[in-house]
């Protein structure tokens, strides 16, 4: 996946702050008062890499995940995907049938709030079945196959395989998530808020690779996590890495 200078802003901008170098207050504009909730993020992600986004809550990482997802659209940018098409088209500018055609073919998403995710009155091996059959499966067996072989890896009891995410706990809804989300064995999977209610130990492990730092909906500092964690270059970045320790 390859990313280049995706913004999104809430508002038309101004002079002022479309302008390089505008100094806003927070990622406000002091003038027009748009907010730049993203703004000029670029990263690749490889093949088997794990790449975290972090930062303070309002840093931008969610609406940038989102813009992604195509749940919100992005105000300016480009996003290629090898997996879809060699990464031959933007697919920010793709038809909505074709935006479809991704989230349910490249991309898997698992939401920090469950139910943006799931049919909460749906049972949990609907929610699966759902993400398949938008994928083009039609193979009842196939499904239930598949849902009961997820269920499993996500230590979600079989026996309660027909229940609905509603009667479950926040943790089991997640689980439910992440099973639908894997459902149709998408290439690239995007994970909002991976590590919240994770220990430190198991964080540093799902963030084994490259991490970026947010702030006011820029990155601010990127490299291996373990550079960052031992030798963060700006200051906020320092702060976060000692407010873990």
């Amino acid at each position: 996946l390859s990313v280049s200078h995706v913004s999104k802003r809430f508002g038309q901008g101004c002079e002022y702050c479309l302008s390089p170098g505008a100094v806003l207050e927070r990622n406000i504009c002091p003038h027009c008062h748009t907010v730049h909730a993203v703004r000029d993020v670029s990263m690749d992600l490889y093949p088997g890499e794990i790449v975290g986004i972090v930062g303070e809550s309002g840093s931008g990482k969610s609406t940038f995940m989102q813009c992604l997802y195509f749940d919100q659209t992005a105000t300016e940018g480009e996003v290629r995907a090898i997996p879809y098409d060699g990464g031959e088209q933007n697919l920010l500018t793709l038809s909505s049938q074709h935006k479809r055609k991704v989230r349910n073919t490249v991309l898997g998403m698992v939401y920090q709030n469950p139910y943006l995710g799931l049919r909460m009155n749906f049972s949990s091996m609907s929610n699966i079945a759902e993400q398949m059959i938008a994928a083009g499966n039609r193979n009842v067996e196939t499904m239930r196959a598949r849902g009961n072989e997820l269920l499993e890896k996500v230590n979600i009891p079989l026996s309660r395989a027909g229940e609905p995410p509603k009667q479950f706990s926040g943790g089991m809804q997640q689980r439910v998530q992440i099973a639908k989300a894997l459902s149709n064995n998408p290439p690239i999977l995007l994970l909002d808020e991976v590590t919240t209610g994770l220990d430190l130990s198991v964080q540093a492990s799902v963030l084994e690779d490259r991490t970026f730092v947010m702030l006011n909906g820029e990155v601010i500092e990127s490299g291996l996590t373990d550079q960052i964690l031992e030798d963060p270059q700006h200051a906020y970045t320092q702060q976060l890495v000692y407010s873990l320790l």
